[in-house]
Parts: structure tokens; sequence; C-alpha cells
């Protein structure tokens, strides 16, 4: 059997798992989305794969990721979360997470869901790209750059252009699989 062709940047089999099974699947679920918009503010300055190997303990300690419950962290709940050695103890961070639970809340009021605030951006369909070399993936786009804004003025956290066009990625709002990987055609 010959061996799938993949995107270039995962090479541990977590990484693998993830590219083949999740990344660029374009979700609407909303707890998913949440997961997805924390664990990438997680990530910044960091590697996929060091949040991919926590990942695990983030959705037992962050209930699963539901923005309700997480909204209504206290100091005492947040200083658990900045003890805990299976999570990635930044303050800056975690304390971002709840608030970015409470901005998404109201946007799941305003818009009925998260989902259909975000995909709003994109006109409802994935962004198909066709690029055959790693060098040519862009980190950050003008798209990113407007939802980024958007969401900063929703006073949401951690949600740079970068991270914005991750969660992009991640959350297949865009497909940024290279052309020869086995994925770009399963995901248009």
């Amino acid at each position: 059997m010959q061996e799938l062709q993949r995107c270039a940047w995962p090479t541990k089999p977590l990484d693998i798992q993830y590219h083949d099974d999740e990344w660029g699947v374009p979700l609407h679920d909303d707890n998913r989305l949440f997961e997805f918009l924390i664990l990438e503010g997680v990530q910044a300055g960091l590697s996929w794969s060091t949040v991919l190997q926590r990942r695990s303990a983030y959705r037992e300690l962050y209930d699963h990721f539901d923005p309700a419950i997480v909204a209504q962290y206290n100091q005492q709940k947040i200083n658990d979360l900045l003890s805990n050695p299976r999570l990635i103890r930044n303050k800056l961070k975690i304390n971002s997470s709840v608030k970015n639970a409470q901005a998404f809340l109201l946007v799941q009021k305003e818009f009925g869901s998260f989902a259909n605030y975000l995909w709003q951006f994109v006109n409802k369909k994935p962004i198909i790209n066709h690029w055959q070399t790693p060098q040519q993936v862009p980190s950050q786009t003008e798209l990113s750059s407007r939802l980024s804004r958007d969401l900063k003025s929703r006073g949401f956290n951690f949600v740079g252009p970068t991270i914005c066009y991750a969660f992009m990625q991640a959350t297949g709002l865009v497909n940024d699989h290279l052309i020869s990987c086995f994925r770009h055609s399963e995901l248009k």
C-alpha cells in the first residue's frame, strides 16, 4: 500500500492524527469552535504539538469547553488552573480564556450561534486554497486581520491576525492543505 501524501508539518503521530482527522474540516459546532479559539490562543508562542499533547487535560479542566461554564470561572478556579502542571500555566492566557468565554456568549446571543457569526466572514463556505509548497501558505491574511479586529472590538483577547488565521485553518474556514496532500481534495 502506498503511503499517503500529507502536508509537510505533521511529523509526530499525534500531529498526523490531528492533520488527517480534524485540521481543515469545516466546523459549525459552537463548543468545538470555542475549544479551538481557546487552544489557538494558548498556542501563541508555542508549537501546536505542545498544545495537542495537553488537549485532553484542557478538555477536562475547562469543563469540556462549555463557554457558559468557563465564563463563570472565579478567581479560585483561575488559580486552580494556574497551579495545574497539566496546563500551560500562563496567567494572561488563562484569564483571557474566561474573558473570551464571556465575549463568546455575547456573540452567540447576537447571532444565534458563534458559527453563524464566524462563517459570515467566508460567505458561509470554505475558501479553498491551492498551495503547492509550505512556503506559500500565509501566516495571516487580510481576512484574518478583519476577523481579528472584529473579535477584539467584541472583547476577545489573544485573537491577533496570526492566531485568527490558524483558527480559520483549523476550523475549515480555509482549506490550506497543500494540493499534493490527500486531504486537500477530500475537503473541497
